[in-house]
């Protein structure tokens, strides 16, 4: 199973810049040229690129190190300077130091120097002066910047599936696109979030993200806590999945809203439609109509293990969509395309 890794720990150095060079012009009938050592070349930082093919930060190593400037050389040949390593990153990633937001990628192609290289050193010719003629000294090549950094993931997926735990947010996914997470009858099956996609016939792709299951006191980091609703803040559309086989589910709808609104003031805001699952249940036909009494947004039902009524679900999910999609061009944007 290929998990999406939303966390890293990263330490980054910068390459080490090369030595000056050390040496003295002499060809015949010319004996005493003078110092001619080179600088050595600067080291190659490394930096962070946002890269919109890449989706996790499952990819990221743990160290990185910079290429290292090359010494100085004779007949004043400066060191060339250390090539610049780039490390793709997800768009929508976050990276931290000590706590602090130093970065964050909104954008595919936006680049942070994560460490910056060294400086090349100076060669014994940057010396020559007046007073000393013939300098020996030289100076070597200073160290990289070394840096420890956290990267976070906010997922950029366009849809996000929002319930608590055992609503089948699992199921669902599974049932509409390619994502295999992991389905059983206990709390807290999804420990880790899992993006699918949901194929259309004119090759559109549309991104849903299994957000693992909220609890009540979410927000205040209970159960799997604030870890997983980060998530929820860069979807572009919400989709509430609430069990209707429950007695008053629209209390799970009140209670996800009141949850997502504490994380964040507006985020329940957001367009959104609500799902209700596992209809094939006798109680869940009770309940229906008066989830849609109670609940002022469409109510869908569904059911994820049977596949009954998923197609209204994805053509739901396609209007979703297109009014992202027209609602950015309109302001100038480019929406985010998997």
């Amino acid at each position: 199973t290929r998990y999406f890794v939303d966390h890293r720990k990263v330490r980054v150095i910068g390459g080490r810049g090369g030595g000056g060079g050390h040496s003295f012009y002499s060809e015949p009938r010319k004996e005493f040229g003078g110092p001619d050592g080179g600088n050595g070349g600067d080291g190659g930082h490394v930096i962070f690129k946002a890269d919109r093919q890449i989706k996790s930060l499952s990819s990221i190593l743990p160290f990185y190190q910079g290429f290292h400037g090359q010494r100085g050389g004779s007949k004043n040949c400066y060191g060339a300077n250390g090539a610049y390593m780039y490390v793709k990153v997800p768009v929508g990633t976050l990276v931290k130091e000590d706590g602090k937001i130093v970065a964050d990628f909104t954008r595919h192609g936006e680049e942070y120097v994560a460490a910056y290289g060294g400086a090349g050193g100076k060669g014994n010719r940057f010396f020559l002066s007046n007073e000393n003629r013939a300098p020996t000294f030289f100076t070597p090549g200073e160290p990289g910047q070394e840096r420890v950094l956290h990267l976070e993931l906010k997922t950029t997926a366009h849809a996000g599936l929002v319930g608590f735990p055992n609503a089948g947010k699992s199921s669902l996914l599974r049932a509409i696109s390619n994502a295999k997470p992991a389905v059983a009858a206990y709390p807290f099956t999804t420990l880790n979030p899992h993006v699918g996609i949901v194929h259309y016939e004119d090759y559109e792709q549309v991104a849903v993200a299994d957000i693992p299951g909220l609890i009540r006191g979410a927000h205040q980091n209970r159960g799997l806590g604030m870890a997983f609703l980060r998530h929820i803040e860069r979807c572009r559309f919400l989709l509430y999945v609430v069990d209707l086989s429950e007695s008053q589910p629209w209390i799970q709808l009140q209670d996800l809203k009141y949850e997502l609104e504490q994380y964040k003031k507006g985020l329940s805001k957001i367009p959104c439609v609500v799902i209700g699952n596992k209809i094939d249940l006798a109680q869940s036909r009770i309940n229906l109509p008066l989830l849609r009494e109670q609940v002022g947004d469409r109510v869908i039902a569904l059911s994820a293990l049977t596949g009954d009524n998923l197609e209204e679900l994805l053509l739901h999910l396609r209007e979703l969509y297109n009014s992202y999609v027209r609602r950015e061009q309109s302001q100038g944007k480019s929406p985010v395309k998997w």
